[in-house]
């Protein structure tokens, strides 16, 4: 399931906060690996602060997308599942594949905010009335995928610093 163009349900709503979810925990994993890849001499001050802070910032937002899923009349999707179809659609491409951790991390803070911006207009198209109230979830998403804007333009400012 792919975010479409409306949330119907608490159901469809609760699988995609979900993503979300799994989606944060890609995205710190996958730093906190590639990080751990550097050389002593590769790593510097301004690349672990800002990996430091896209943890916290994951963890962050995993307990908000939780706290709304909570208030959802739904059963979970089995993690497993959804960590396939976050595995299939939005982590396709391993960090091995970028040249360097700042380009890894970028990627994932892109997906993230694509995701969200995605999500926030699905809701927003949709006139299902929802478990939990609409201003509340659009708040949360809304705060979500600024600070995954405010990320992308770190990594990128970090980038052209060092060109």
């Amino acid at each position: 399931m792919s975010v479409g163009h409306r949330v119907s349900t608490d159901h469809q709503l609760a699988r995609l906060l979900q993503i979300g979810i799994v989606l944060e925990e890609v995205v710190e994993v996958r730093a906190a690996r590639h990080y751990d890849t550097l050389s002593p001499d590769e790593r510097d001050a301004e690349i672990e602060a800002l990996l430091e802070e896209a943890r916290e910032e994951s963890a962050d937002h995993r307990e908000r997308l939780e706290s709304l899923i909570e208030e959802l009349d739904a059963e979970a999707v089995p993690l497993d599942e959804i960590e396939a179809l976050v595995e299939s659609t939005y982590a396709q491409t391993g960090p091995e594949s970028f040249d360097g951790v700042l380009y890894d991390q970028l990627h994932g803070e892109e997906t993230a905010y694509k995701f969200y911006d995605d999500l926030i207009e699905a809701v927003e198209a949709s006139d299902a009335a929802f478990a939990l109230d609409r201003e509340r979830l659009l708040t949360t998403l809304t705060e979500i995928r600024d600070e995954e804007a405010e990320g992308v333009e770190e990594v990128t400012a970090i980038m052209e610093a060092r060109e």
